[in-house]
């Protein structure tokens, strides 16, 4: 259904407002929440995303399980529920602009990047815990807040395993082939240019795939490139199954070699050769940030304009509060005095 038809459209107890955007399962809309009077994202499923019984079971659960994961990078599910014959995901609001459209053709600085990596494999890392692998990690799929905040969405495509465990068989999955820039159900699902090899082979994944992922995202932040590209889907499947990417000193002097072995790592062809889990890439990105700045990310977030500036006042005024209240008491033990 066209947007603009759904728009001003109630579903449930939400009222559409303007389009979004769209992707291989749906349209995301924002809407108000007239239960709670406040806007959301709200994304309605494509008919034969879940028009399958089990297919729409299993989305289900794993959409429960994201649901909850209650982490600071990571977008609130509130509901998920059909109405009027649509399937939808009423989800957390998030204003700021998705990473694809923030790095531009010539990369972002290298504190910001590594500040947006480590955020976004802080989030892998409390689902990896959860035993849930988002299988679709991409700048589209990353949003920035003007204080330059993470905010990893959809997890749709997420694969619910047992922690530790095995997921269920790539074999119960339907299998059509996943292009660009959609991302399709199938045996590959994901999007084309960020898939471990793994995962474009149509191979089980697990938390590895998503480290990948981020790599391929990172690597594209520092060099405003993607590490693999084609002239076909073909031509790109051959580049991540084969292909190392281009050195990011070639592109970008000024980014330090330690970069560049963490993105060797993270972006190895066997699964064995990468992070085990995004919190240990997350781990190496840590000590990077506090090797070359001297700053923790979570203290580089915090000296933002955007977070310093409240912050710093919320400060004051409890200084004020405080002094306040210190000499009215010394007013009044000198009144009785």
């Amino acid at each position: 259904m066209p947007a603009s038809v759904m728009t001003g459209r109630t579903i449930s107890h939400y009222r559409i407002q303007e389009s979004l955007g769209e992707g291989g399962m749906g349209v995301v809309y924002s809407a108000l929440d007239t239960h709670l009077d406040r806007t959301v994202a709200i994304k309605l499923l494509r008919p034969e995303t879940v028009g399958d019984p089990e297919r729409k079971w299993r989305f289900v659960r794993e959409a429960k399980a994201a649901s909850a994961l209650n982490h600071p990078n990571i977008v609130t599910i509130h509901d998920i529920d059909t109405a009027d014959g649509v399937d939808f995901i009423a989800m957390e609001w998030v204003d700021g602009q998705s990473l694809d459209r923030r790095i531009g053709g010539k990369g972002l600085p290298v504190e910001e990047a590594l500040s947006y990596a480590f955020q976004s494999a802080d989030a892998l890392a409390a689902a990896h815990q959860a035993g849930i692998v988002h299988r679709d990690i991409k700048p589209a799929n990353i949003m920035v807040t003007p204080a330059g905040r993470i905010k990893v969405l959809d997890f749709g495509l997420a694969k619910l395993v047992e922690p530790g465990g095995s997921e269920e068989s790539a074999d119960s999955l339907s299998p059509t082939v996943t292009g660009e820039p959609r991302t399709r159900g199938g045996v590959i699902l994901g999007t084309l240019a960020y898939m471990s090899p793994e995962q474009a082979e149509g191979k089980p994944v697990d938390a590895r795939s998503d480290v990948f992922s981020l790599g391929a995202v990172l690597y594209e932040m520092l060099a405003g490139r993607r590490p693999f590209a084609g002239d076909s889907h073909i031509a790109t499947i051959t580049a991540i199954l084969r292909d190392d990417p281009p050195p990011l000193k070639a592109v970008r002097p000024d980014v330090p070699p330690e970069v560049e072995r963490i993105l060797q790592r993270a972006l190895a062809k066997k699964p064995g050769d990468r992070y085990p889990s995004a919190a240990e890439m997350r781990d190496e990105l840590e000590r990077l940030r506090r090797s070359l700045t001297g700053v923790s990310p979570a203290a580089a977030f915090l000296r933002r304009p955007a977070v310093l500036v409240p912050l710093v006042a919320a400060i004051l005024l409890a200084a004020g509060i405080g002094t306040w209240a210190w000499l009215r008491a010394a007013r009044v033990r000198r009144a009785r005095e």
